[in-house]
């Protein structure tokens, strides 16, 4: 099952740190997956989730371990057309489809053995909520889901 961290979170939201490309590499050497927000401007590549924030190099996108939600049509134009690259767009959208074949999955909505549960948290009784049979789960308090401590095991 794929654990993937939301922007670099591990046990909660941190908007200072959110989509830092040192944060986001502290938690993939950590062995979790990172869901990044990446853009295409005039001036180049960056991270970040509601503006251009850390600027970044293309190849930055290429490493293993990324899931990359592109944030303006720049961004899924160029990406798209590398098949290393893990990418998709997503707003509200009860099901997207990534590059890779894997449905990302709005919270609350049907799963899939293709499915990513996406952020569990935002919903009233989340840790009693099951990505039982899904492919992984997105999360802002992604550790809680490790297998050592896992609260998916608990509330079964």
């Amino acid at each position: 099952m794929f654990l993937i961290s939301n922007n670099g979170n591990l046990n909660g939201k941190n908007p200072l740190m959110e989509n830092n490309p040192m944060a986001c590499d502290d938690v993939r050497h950590m062995g979790y997956d990172v869901k990044i927000d990446v853009w295409l401007t005039d001036k180049g590549w960056f991270l970040g989730n509601e503006k251009p924030q850390f600027s970044i190099e293309f190849e930055y996108l290429l490493r293993d371990g990324f899931w990359c939600q592109t944030k303006n049509v720049a961004a899924l134009r160029e990406m798209i057309q590398n098949e290393e690259i893990n990418c998709f767009w997503h707003q509200e959208d009860e099901h997207t489809l990534t590059s890779k074949g894997y449905i990302w999955t709005y919270p609350g909505k049907p799963l899939t053995h293709k499915s990513i549960c996406v952020l569990p948290e935002l919903l009233p009784d989340w840790r009693k909520q099951s990505a039982h049979g899904s492919a992984g789960i997105c999360s802002d308090f992604i550790q809680q889901y490790d297998s050592s401590n896992s609260i998916w095991e608990d509330n079964k």
